[in-house]
This record gives C-alpha cells, sequence and structure tokens, in this order.
C-alpha cells in the first residue's frame, strides 16, 4: 500500500453541498480483499512514523534548553563539575528521619497505586510466534479476520477518504479449544502493533471500585500504545465474567457492584476518542484564552484525534453477555469459531504432523483420512493433544516416533479413560463379553440393512473391549463412516437397537439380565424420548420443549409425565428390542465369533473387529441358502440358543 497525494474533485449538483476533498492514503479498492496489507504499510505504519517524530521532537525541546545553558557558562569562562549537590552545613543530621517518612510513605501509597494498575500483559510483535499461516482448518473465519485486519490497518482511508467507522471490537465466541486465543495472537503479529493480553479475572480487586479502575487504566494504556505505535490491539480473555448480563437485561439479577463494572466496560469501549492529556491541557488553555478574546478572534481548540485500537473479546458463553456490549459501536461483530469440520479436520492434522515425529504410514493419504474421519467432534487443540499423547505412548514403548497403534492408544485414553485392570470372575468375564459382543452384531448388522430392506445406518466399528475403563466394564466405540449433522427416523431407530444389542445377547445366552444394560437403556430412552417429544417422530407433532412443567426440567421427565408420551416411548424401545433380538438370533455365529476372541485378547481395535466377522461369516457361509437374506430381522425367532 502506498501513499499518495492524489485528491479526487467531484462536482456537486444543483441543490445539493459539496464534500470537502479528503486525501487517499491507500487504494480504496483493497479494503474488502481477504489479502492482508503489509504491517510495514498503510495507515498503522503512517501513525508509527509520525509519533516516532514527534518524540524525537519532544526529547531535543527537553535537551535544548540545558544544553543552551552548559555551552553558555562554557563560553563565559566558568567550571563545569559532576557531583551530588552540596547539603547545608548539619542537613545529615535529618537524614535518617528523613528516610523513615519516605519509607513510610511507599508502604502505604505504592500498594494502594498498584491496586488500580492495568493488569494486561504486553507483546510485542516479534515475541509472537503464531503467524496467520499457522492458523489451519477455519477458511471462513480467517477471512473475515484478514478483512477485519485491512480495516484496522487503513482506518485514516476507511474514516477519513470514505466516511465509515472503523471497527472497534470484535468478539470471538465458540466452544473451548477452536483458536480464538490462537487467532487473536496472529492478528498482533501480522499488524505488528503491541498486543494488550489480559484475563477477566485479573481485573477482579478486593477493593471497593478498583476494578472499575483497572479496567480504566488498561483501555488508558491500549490508547497510549495505540498513539505511540500507529494502532493497538487488546484482547480479553474470558469477558463474559466482567460482562455478564445486568439485572433486567436477560441476566440473573447480579449485585449492584458487578453492574458497576459492566457499566464501565461499556462506558470504556466507546472511549476511544478521548484526547490525551496534552490536547486536554492545550484545550483548557485556549478555553482560558478564548474568555478574554472577542467571538470573532477566539483560539480555535485542537481537534481530537481518536486513537486506532482493535479489542477483540473472547468468551465460550456469548449468550451470558449483556446484550449491551453486542450492539454496533461496541462488539462491532461477532465472529464464532466452531468445531472444524472433516476437510478443515484433514488440514489441521496435515499441519500438526509435519511439526511432531511420526512414523512412516501416517504419510499415508489414507491413513490421514481416516484419521479425520476417527475425529469428529475434535477441535484444533484437541487434535494437537492427541499426537501428543500418542507421542507419550510412543516413549512408553521406548520408540522416538508414534505410529497408528499409538493413535489409537491415545484416542481411547483421551475419551474413555485409561485402562484398570481388574480380576473378573470366569462367569463375569464371559457375561461382560457377551454383553459387549452383542453390541458389535447389531452395530454391524444394522449397517448392512435397514428394517425396511434400504441400506441402513452404515457405523464404523472402533474399540471393542472388556477391559475396565472409568466406569464402564467394558465397551464398543462406534462412530459414522460419514460425517452427519441431521439424523433421520431409521437412523436413530438403529441406534436404539444398538443400545438394546447388549440386553437382548444377556437374555439369549444366559436367560436373565444384569446390571449391565443399566446405562444402555437410559441412552435408547433418552433417543425414544426425543423422538416423541422434539423431533415430531412420535404419533404426536406437539413439542415438549416448549411446554413449561413444574418439576420436569428436562425433555425425558416432559415426555414420560404424560401418558400418551410414555405409551409412544414404550413402543419405541420394545420394536428396538425385538428387532435386535431377531438380529442377534439369526446371526448368533458373529456374536460368538467376537464373544470368544474378546475372551482371548480383551481387546479388538478397528480392522481386528472386521476379520473376526468375516472369518465367522467364512465359516457358515456354506451353510446358508444362497437366496436368504442373511441380515433379514423378519427371520423367526430360533428355538435353540447357542452357548
Amino acid at each position: 500500500m502506498t501513499k499518495t497525494a492524489a485528491r479526487t474533485t467531484t462536482v456537486a449538483p444543483p441543490g445539493t453541498t459539496r464534500v470537502a476533498e479528503r486525501p487517499r492514503a491507500v487504494d480504496l479498492s483493497t479494503l474488502g480483499q481477504a489479502g492482508l496489507l503489509g504491517s510495514t504499510s498503510g495507515d498503522v505504519a503512517v501513525g508509527r512514523e509520525e509519533a516516532r517524530l514527534r518524540r524525537l521532537r519532544r526529547v531535543a525541546a527537553l535537551l535544548a534548553l540545558p544544553a543552551a545553558l552548559l555551552v553558555a557558562r562554557g563560553v563565559q569562562g566558568g567550571t563545569i563539575t559532576w557531583g551530588p549537590p552540596a547539603l547545608p552545613a548539619g542537613a545529615g543530621d535529618y537524614l535518617p528521619a528523613l528516610a523513615l517518612v519516605v519509607l513510610f510513605a511507599v508502604v502505604l501509597v505504592v500498594p494502594l497505586l498498584g491496586a488500580g494498575r492495568s493488569p494486561h500483559v504486553l507483546y510485542r510483535a516479534n515475541e509472537i510466534d503464531v503467524s496467520l499461516d499457522d492458523v489451519r482448518g477455519a477458511g471462513v473465519v480467517k477471512d473475515e479476520v484478514v478483512r477485519t485486519l485491512n480495516l484496522f490497518l487503513a482506518h485514516r482511508t476507511f474514516r477519513d477518504g470514505m466516511g465509515g467507522t472503523p471497527r472497534r471490537a470484535v468478539l470471538f465466541e465458540g466452544p473451548p479449544g477452536t483458536g480464538k486465543t490462537h487467532m487473536a495472537k496472529a492478528m498482533a503479529r501480522e499488524a505488528g502493533v503491541p498486543f494488550l493480553f489480559v484475563s477477566s479475572s485479573a481485573f477482579q480487586s478486593m477493593y471497593y471500585g478498583q476494578t472499575n479502575r483497572k479496567i480504566r487504566s488498561y483501555f488508558r494504556a491500549l490508547r497510549v500504545a495505540a498513539r505511540r505505535e500507529g494502532g493497538a490491539i487488546g484482547f480479553i480473555e474470558e469477558i463474559d465474567a466482567i460482562g455478564g448480563a445486568r439485572s433486567g437485561m436477560g441476566g440473573g439479577g447480579q449485585r449492584e457492584g458487578v453492574s458497576g463494572v459492566v457499566n464501565e466496560l461499556l462506558v470504556q469501549l466507546q472511549s476511544f476518542d478521548e484526547p490525551p492529556r496534552g490536547t486536554r491541557l492545550r484545550s483548557s488553555l485556549t478555553d482560558l484564552a478564548n474568555r478574554f478574546l472577542p467571538h470573532g478572534r477566539q483560539l480555535r481548540k485542537p481537534r481530537p484525534v481518536p486513537a486506532n485500537v482493535l479489542v477483540l473479546g473472547a468468551t465460550n458463553r456469548a449468550a451470558d453477555l449483556d446484550p449491551a456490549l453486542l450492539r454496533p459501536g461496541r462488539f462491532d461483530r461477532t465472529i464464532h469459531f466452531g468445531l472444524p469440520g472433516r476437510s478443515d479436520r484433514r488440514e489441521i492434522i496435515d499441519f500438526y504432523l509435519d511439526k511432531k515425529a511420526h512414523a512412516p504410514e501416517l504419510d499415508e493419504a489414507e491413513r490421514r483420512s481416516t484419521l479425520a474421519a476417527m475425529t469428529a467432534g475434535y477441535s484444533p487443540v484437541m487434535i494437537e493433544h492427541l499426537f501428543d499423547e500418542a507421542l507419550i505412548w510412543a516413549l512408553r514403548r521406548g520408540a522416538t516416533a508414534f505410529d497408528w497403534e499409538d493413535v489409537q492408544q491415545a484416542k481411547m485414553t483421551e475419551e474413555i479413560g485409561l485402562k484398570q485392570p481388574v480380576e473378573y470372575t470366569e462367569a463375569e468375564r464371559r457375561r461382560i463379553a457377551t454383553h459387549e459382543a452383542g453390541h458389535a452384531t447389531v452395530a454391524y448388522l444394522v449397517g448392512q440393512t435397514g428394517a425396511d430392506g434400504r441400506p441402513g445406518l452404515a457405523r464404523k466399528l472402533e474399540v471393542l473391549s472388556i477391559i475396565k475403563r472409568a466406569d464402564a466394564l467394558g465397551l464398543l466405540a462406534h462412530s459414522d463412516t460419514e460425517e452427519r449433522f441431521t439424523r433421520t427416523r431409521p437412523e436413530i431407530v438403529a441406534l436404539m437397537r444398538i443400545a438394546m444389542g447388549g440386553l437382548v445377547a444377556e437374555e439369549q445366552w444366559f436367560g436373565e439380565i444384569s446390571s449391565g444394560p443399566a446405562g444402555d437403556l437410559q441412552t435408547a430412552t433418552a433417543a425414544a424420548c426425543q423422538m416423541v417429544g422434539s423431533l415430531g417422530m412420535g404419533p404426536s407433532l406437539v413439542s415438549y420443549d416448549a411446554m413449561v412443567v413444574p418439576g420436569a426440567g428436562n425433555l425425558a421427565a416432559k415426555v414420560l409425565s404424560d401418558e400418551a408420551g410414555r405409551t409412544a416411548v414404550e413402543a419405541l424401545l420394545e420394536d428396538a428390542r425385538s428387532v435386535a433380538e431377531r438380529l442377534v438370533v439369526a446371526n448368533a455365529h458373529i456374536l460368538e465369533a467376537l464373544r470368544d476372541a474378546l475372551l482371548e485378547r480383551d481387546e479388538l481395535v478397528g480392522e481386528q473387529i472386521l476379520e473376526v466377522i468375516r472369518e465367522a461369516e467364512a465359516q457358515v457361509i456354506d451353510l446358508r441358502d444362497p437366496l436368504a437374506n442373511p441380515f433379514d430381522i423378519d427371520t423367526p425367532m430360533a428355538d435353540v440358543r447357542r452357548s
């Protein structure tokens, strides 16, 4: 961006007022583009150079008088000596008392002065090791951030050349670990301006009124840094701690002191036009002089120049913020940082794998695509932490780089918990293995065909285990083969059938159920209640979410408290149980093969599960009618249970 002295001249039509010509500092056509303006150009760089020249002039003015005195004394032949000033006779006797008074003053005054200081940490651009090139998997967010930076860098052009009001504050909101702080640092690095980082909790003080004072000091520091460097970026972490909704503004009725903090924050977000102390002093002197001057000859007061400040606020709970914070003129734009999609996760995975020691097999495109599918719901921070945990697993086995197995172990540790070996009785171990094999069997079969013969809910079987982790004695971890954002009725029903797989397996092989299916029934009941009471997939389209029922705080309580809703839920659960039972009995060879493999190896991961199923299928393929559907859920119940 090159500064030019071009001026445009327009002819105003009759009856209109001509707008004064404004100088252009940059090409206005670049402001809306996603390309980032260089930190060495633009209005920020111009302002930084102007501030530097002003400081040099002030230093020269301060040194001019003593330099002139020294030169005059030298010309007159006087001697110049260096050292401490001479004290009057007897003054030394009062030095101990004077030192004691000064000490008491320091002890009493300094804590009070420090209590109102801004708690921020100042980072220079060269101290930040994060750039926009390091921000991956956030394409749309990154484009909007670049546009915001363009406006920040060309603030004079946008304000004076186009008549716009630059953005003063932008809110970053989204789940934890989605890159809000990361992006804020990258913005400061790219803009080349001071970055004032502060946590909301640092503003809080035990002294009444000091919290407001710290907020004022922080924004004052932002304005000073902006005028000194041409611009400054302030970042307030977890801003909901000091910006929560006040009583009567959608909040929960905060104390007056807390509301006062919000009020202070609201005022300071509009304080960027406040002139510096020197300008205020000159304005006061001008006002004093104008009192003695006639109206036509009064002096013109200096015009305040707004500080080029961009405030970034980050929160995980945007709904809790005071509505007055989110209006234009305060936080002008809200940018949502969501969890990355599959293609974004692949980009993040490629970025972090290039920085971490890994086996060559993880460089295969298929492996990385599989890893992107496995990490659905992961934030960028969680993906990086997954690889760090994989490195720890590699160190445990004496390796210096992690492989695919280490990633699998790290993923299970993060999602499920550490292994907790316990000594099961033989009967209990067999029951747990049968229970988990029942889940895996139904999960595999519902992915082959649905209740009406159409393709069902394809599942990826990730982990099948009878090793205790956290509160689970065993588990089946499965996920969608493709990333999904919605569910159809058959797909939700299929998940309920998978939840019933362990229960029917225990019934068929042991003649009774244990306490093991308790969590499965809870999951299936919650899904059925959601279908009936929220999604319109039951006998009625009435949404129970729209009802306010005293004592019923959740959807399941509302649905089950209604007789018609409870009947519909029970029908869905019974149907899921019946179908799961038919699948298990008709394909008992798969369940038995998985059960025996679990009893032998304790845990099956990924492809190992499918290998066991394929071997079981191969052993019985010749015994079947080639025209029969091996996954037919309408097959009559077998009279003979396999053991």
